[in-house]
């Protein structure tokens, strides 16, 4: 326990004493990080995230709820938020111009600052439904796929249609479509979280649940279709859970405008990334949010100032063809 406690001494004082050394010129008095709608998982780590930067660095800032992935792309490329989460595919549509938010607009101003989690996706249903499988839901279910331009709405009806599911599409925040499915006016919910989702968390405590896991058929389908990978939502992750669910993911990054200051993404990306245990307190999610994860990232433009953190205390290798204005 003692040895512990000098280990967290020393890795508070380490990312005070990089904080206190950087040059703060060109620092903003304040800053926001897009998420995404509350009950999802994006909030709950964004907000973690923003308030503790904010409280080691003596910053004012915090989390804003937004549409998720492609709308923070666009945020953070304009500037209008300093800071943002987002997929790698929706990244990479928004750097081709196919943002739906600015259709022909390359968002190229926003870069990968630090490596967060895998999004698995997954299916959830109430019990008393009988769905069961992918397989069991009915044609013309409807189904919630979470915010409009979200990670889950852009990807998830293509796989349902891939599998051949015939649906009625729904969206919302996750938190009202949690309520919605629990009133009968919804079958399904097709998450794309962070896992635990803190909605389908909710819905256990409430009611009882069914969390489908997709078949090795389907999930070799969606994954010859789609920038996925394959994942596998441990047991222990929900309480309906017996076993380890079968799913597919995509990886998350953190992203930062790219004209902020190096000093500070590098000032940044020290406190999140130096204490991992401080991270994982905030959300479990960030088991991923480690130093070797960083060459998950194989779309975005790396910042300076992150890019200088993960050379200097994960041994990156980051060409300078990655690493904007290099």
């Amino acid at each position: 326990m003692q040895s512990k406690k000098l280990l967290l001494a020393a890795a508070v004082a380490a990312t005070c004493s990089i904080a206190q050394a950087n040059d703060r010129s060109g620092w903003p008095e304040s800053f926001t990080v897009g998420t995404a709608s509350q009950g999802g998982t994006y909030f709950a780590y964004g907000s973690g995230w923003a308030n503790l930067v904010a409280q080691e660095l003596g910053l004012s800032g915090g989390a804003e709820v937004t549409g998720g992935p492609m709308q923070n792309m666009a945020l953070v490329h304009t500037g209008d938020a300093s800071f943002g989460m987002t997929t790698l595919g929706p990244a990479a549509e928004s750097i081709n111009g196919n943002n739906p938010i600015a259709p022909g607009l390359p968002m190229d101003n926003a870069c990968a600052m630090f490596p967060m989690y895998q999004t698995p996706f997954s299916v959830t249903t109430l019990s008393s439904s009988g769905i069961e499988s992918i397989a069991d839901i009915p044609a013309g279910a409807k189904i919630g796929f979470g915010p409009a331009g979200s990670t889950s709405d852009t990807y998830f009806p293509r796989m349902m249609e891939t599998l051949g599911v015939d649906f009625e599409r729904r969206n919302g925040g996750w938190s009202d479509l949690g309520s919605q499915l629990q009133d009968g006016l919804l079958d399904v919910i097709a998450f794309a979280a962070g896992v635990p989702v803190p909605a389908v968390s909710q819905l256990e405590v409430q009611t009882d649940v069914n969390i489908i896991e997709f078949t090795a058929e389907e999930q070799a389908t969606i994954q010859g279709a789609f920038p996925v990978a394959e994942f596998s939502i441990a047991a222990d992750t929900y309480t309906t859970l017996e076993a380890d669910a079968r799913s597919v993911s995509m990886w998350n990054f953190s992203i930062a405008n790219c004209d902020l200051p190096a000093s500070l993404v590098e000032a940044v990306v020290d406190v999140v990334m130096s204490d991992n245990e401080r991270m994982v307190s905030i959300h479990k999610a960030a088991r991923s949010t480690v130093t070797e994860n960083w060459d998950k990232n194989t779309v975005l433009m790396w910042h300076p100032g992150a890019a200088k953190w993960f050379k200097e205390n994960a041994g990156a290798d980051i060409p300078d063809d990655q690493i904007h204005g290099m």
